[in-house]
């Protein structure tokens, strides 16, 4: 039997079936995402430059930028190097609990953000006994930038191990024992085989790390306290701005943080591309090298 003249789908699906999906899709891509992101842009400069330059640096708009910036600055490195650590247990090791390990590190994804701020004041409130001990040592947690970046930790945490965890298994460790065998030490391993070889899902979990960081808004709203110019993110700034009716200085903002995620979503794909020609230039080397010549 010819394989050309095996039936596929694909080439007998009626024209208006592909028309039809492909209308849909453009639809709710424009209804749900491209029109509200331009209408922000739209609301945030319509009264112009000058008002718009003067909402985001008011006093109260320059401090949610710096803690909303620095949060990011002391998350994500953190994030990287336990979501590294995470990753390298629970795809290089076996162990009694291993599984329920391995559950708990999406609990971040299936319980609400409002949940793990009350999680947090329970916690940490100064009603509580760890809390109390702290806030009795002048170290306070809520309502204080500690608790916001605590809050932030907890939703962020699973994002890097999760990218990397698939690489790892997919490639295995026999480098990583060859490299032992060796002689090379733990540390030379991870620099030279382990690290190269999840390099880029390192960066896609750091660049998922740092917008959700930046946009954080559930578990951050419960543990912040909404203090003016102290422990205000850009997304609470947004919330009280609006409610305020103070629409400038809200949209101002708001298009802040979609020019943010504009900014991570191209320099995701921007690496997706290089990793592409990487990979594509990888392939090409063996069909370029000589050929030996035959005896």
């Amino acid at each position: 039997m010819n394989p050309n003249s095996q039936h596929n789908p694909r080439m007998t699906e009626p024209l208006w079936v592909k028309a039809l999906l492909l209308t849909l899709a453009l639809g709710f891509v424009s209804l749900m995402l491209i029109l509200p992101l331009i209408s922000v842009f739209i609301e945030a400069f319509r009264q112009g430059w000058r008002l718009y330059l003067a909402a985001l640096t008011e006093a109260d708009a320059l401090a949610a930028i710096k803690l909303t910036l620095l949060t990011a600055a002391i998350v994500v490195p953190i994030n990287a190097v336990l979501g590294v650590a995470m990753a390298w247990l629970l795809t290089r090791f076996e162990f009694k609990g291993k599984q329920w390990l391995t559950t708990l590190l999406d609990l971040p994804f299936s319980v609400s953000p409002v949940v793990a701020g009350l999680m947090f004041v329970l916690l940490f409130g100064s009603n509580s006994l760890l809390g109390g001990w702290l806030e009795a040592h002048g170290l306070q947690i809520i309502f204080a930038i500690p608790g916001i970046i605590l809050a932030t930790l907890f939703v962020t945490f699973p994002f890097v191990a999760r990218e990397i965890m698939p690489v790892m298994q997919a490639q295995g460790d026999d480098e990583e024992q060859a490299a032992l065998i060796l002689g090379a030490s733990g540390w030379q391993m991870f620099w030279r085989i382990t690290l190269p070889n999840i390099k880029w899902a390192l960066l896609y979990g750091i660049i998922l790390t740092n917008a959700r960081a930046m946009g954080e808004f559930g578990a951050v709203s419960v543990v912040s306290g909404h203090i003016r110019g102290q422990t205000n993110t850009i997304p609470l700034f947004v919330e009280i701005m609006y409610n305020e009716y103070n629409f400038v200085a809200a949209f101002a903002a708001a298009s802040l943080l979609a020019f943010l995620a504009l900014l991570t979503l191209a320099l995701q794909h921007g690496l997706a591309y290089w990793q592409q020609r990487q990979y594509d230039q990888a392939q090409r080397l063996p069909s370029t090298a000589p050929e030996r010549p035959t005896p």
